[in-house]
């Protein structure tokens, strides 16, 4: 597998770097700034190698976190391996990145001790030992699998603030230690993500951990039964064969942290074991672009997962429709209409960035009488309407070019009551999903029995259903074969290979606001 490293995000210290400051003598004639100069300490660092020697290799940091000092940062040095540097009083983190070389000259490790509790109250010294440290090691079950690279990071809060120090590995040879006292509990969180590769999956092995104290160490072996595997299938979309791969980035949902990226063959699969611990995990899909189409993005965040479980997330394959699954679609603030439908979500129901298409509109009346027609991007509108209480019919229309299977033409009409608002208020417009097995190109077999399963989205989801009819065409809506919904699905008999089968659904919800939505080309058959 094609693999390399992604940002999932900036890595920011959220302090400026100052210099240190230094004592310095005030003439008698300036007793206001003599009163306002902070109360400073000596703090002295030394530095051990493995090897217990003076050493000059290294790179600390001591960043403020709460009194006179909380806006400084510096990065003190010293070839000799022990260095000075005058602050002010109160709480400080330390962090120092340590090398170890080898009789080649190169390094035979890395360690970082990290002391989340500095309170600089008197002169101090500090010792920064690298006998201290202990391995980092945590790796996957399959002895084969190749070591990508790995992130740690800490974050210390205290009095409110917060402040995160962070190491990355290009080799798993970090070793980590906690120096000084404890911090306050719960104060200290760290994690650790560690990715690798093998000819046919990779794997993300993160942990997380929250106390008083930095680790020491860190030893994670995870057998096959604890981790969970995450597919992502990507399918070849009509008229984008020849485009070259995708591309998918995978990551931890939460906290600052690296990823891993890979091109993928289009169709193809791609598989990652994960650890369950680490929490949720976020999906980004890259397509391959129609030849002079625009590049788009499928996102999927905040994907759970449980140990011995498969979690499958199919992007880019049909039925291409509408999708309201965490949204409103229509809002009204005020006597303003803004409409934001997703129109081509993809089967599984993920949103894309930039879907391509022809053109698309949408139209907005009020008790019969026209508002206003919006073009530009599907599902996207905004409409100044009349105060009071009326009726309305919100029609939205996207045409693209392409074969059956690309949902050629998509509509959705619905009609609803609205009123003036005091603010934002969610208008009662839904959406019907279909959710059929489908081949990675889009197709199902011709002359075939289909299940399809049906989903109602937004106002009428969670039983409030009136009344809903789904029907089918083989001529792209020139004629119409009704299909009675069962068990939350309706079977389709495919017709001849090569037919495009196209899906209308007819819904009205409790409260009598209704849906016509249109998927001429849902899928087509070989």
């Amino acid at each position: 597998m094609t693999t390399s490293s992604v940002p999932r995000r900036s890595v920011l210290r959220t302090l400026a770097v100052a210099v240190a400051l230094v004592g310095s003598a005030t003439p008698a004639w300036d007793a206001t700034a003599f009163a306002a100069e902070p109360e400073t300490y000596s703090l002295t660092i030394k530095h051990l190698d493995r090897g217990g020697r003076s050493t000059g290799d290294y790179a600390t940091t001591v960043t403020g976190i709460s009194g006179p000092g909380a806006d400084k940062s510096v990065q003190p040095h010293d070839a000799s391996g022990t260095t000075t540097v005058r602050l002010p009083k109160g709480r400080y983190v330390l962090d120092s990145y340590l090398t170890t070389g080898n009789a080649a000259g190169g390094t035979d490790g890395t360690d970082w001790i990290v002391q989340p509790r500095l309170d600089l109250d008197r002169d101090t010294t500090v010792t920064v030992d690298a006998r201290t440290t202990a391995p980092v090691d945590v790796r996957p079950p399959d002895g084969s699998a190749e070591f990508l690279h790995s992130m740690m990071v800490v974050e210390v809060k205290h009095g409110g603030t917060t402040r995160l120090l962070n190491r990355m590995a290009a080799k798993p040879n970090l070793r980590v230690a906690h120096l000084g006292p404890d911090a306050e509990p719960g104060s200290v969180k760290q994690w650790f993500d560690a990715y690798w590769t093998t000819k046919s999956a990779d794997y993300a092995l993160g942990y997380v951990f929250t106390g008083p104290r930095a680790l020491t160490g860190l030893t994670r072996h995870p057998s096959a039964k604890d981790l969970a595997a995450l597919q992502i299938r990507g399918a070849a979309r009509p008229g984008t064969t020849g485009a070259g791969p995708a591309s998918i980035d995978l990551q931890p949902s939460s906290g600052v942290t690296l990823g891993v990226s890979q091109r993928l063959a289009s169709p193809g699969d791609a598989t990652y074991f994960v650890t369950p611990e680490r929490g949720t995990w976020d999906v980004t899909y890259w397509p391959p672009a129609a030849p002079g189409g625009a590049s788009n993005r499928y996102t999927a965040n905040g994907i759970a997962v449980r140990a011995g479980s498969t979690t499958t997330h199919t992007f880019d394959n049909a039925v291409f429709g509408p999708a309201l699954p965490d949204r409103p679609g229509v809002v009204r603030d005020g006597d303003r209409l803004t409409v934001d439908v997703p129109m081509l979500a993809d089967g599984d129901g993920h949103v894309p960035s930039s879907p391509s298409y022809a053109s698309a509109s949408t139209t907005l009346h009020r008790d019969g009488v026209l508002v206003g027609t919006k073009s530009g991007a599907p599902g996207r509108a905004g409409f100044t309407v009349p105060a009071g209480d009326a009726s309305y019919r919100l029609t939205s229309t996207v045409k693209r070019n392409g074969a059956p299977g690309t949902a050629t033409q998509v509509t959705s009409a619905w009609t609803f009551a609205s009123r003036t608002t005091t603010g934002p208020v969610p208008v009662p417009v839904s959406a019907v999903r279909f959710s059929p097995e489908l081949s990675p190109t889009g197709t199902a077999a011709a002359n075939t029995a289909l299940r399809v399963p049906v989903t109602v989205q937004g106002a009428a989801a969670n039983g409030r259903v009136r009344s809903l009819t789904i029907s089918m065409s083989v001529d792209g809506g020139a004629s119409w074969t009704r299909i009675p919904v069962e068990s939350g699905a309706v079977t389709i008999r495919n017709p001849r290979a090569g037919t495009g089968v196209t899906l209308r659904a007819e819904l009205t919800d409790t409260d009598g606001n209704t849906l016509t939505q249109t998927i001429v080309d849902a899928y087509r058959t070989q």
